[in-house]
């Protein structure tokens, strides 16, 4: 499954009770109230444990977290940097 595909179930699962109807890939999160700093902490866990990575606490900003398409440009950018030795 595609990392796209990945979050979005995890979104429709966790916070849209499975209603996927209104979940575009620009669909704002926290103006839309899908997710609250709560919620963001949720997804923070989850974009870890899923994909190996360490979020850290400057890049937890809508320009990476707020939207599906957010989320897939952060993790292309996160997994294609080199790991710190």
């Amino acid at each position: 499954m595609k990392p796209l595909e990945m979050v979005r179930t995890f979104m429709v699962e966790n916070f849209l009770f499975g209603d996927d109807g209104t979940l575009r890939e620009d669909t704002q999160f926290l103006e839309n109230g899908i997710i609250d700093s709560t919620g963001v902490l949720e997804l923070v866990g989850y974009l870890e444990k899923t994909f190996g990575i360490r979020v850290e606490d400057g890049e937890i900003a809508p320009d990476n977290l707020n939207s599906l398409k957010n989320i897939c440009g952060y993790l292309e950018r996160k997994l294609g940097a080199p790991k710190p030795a």
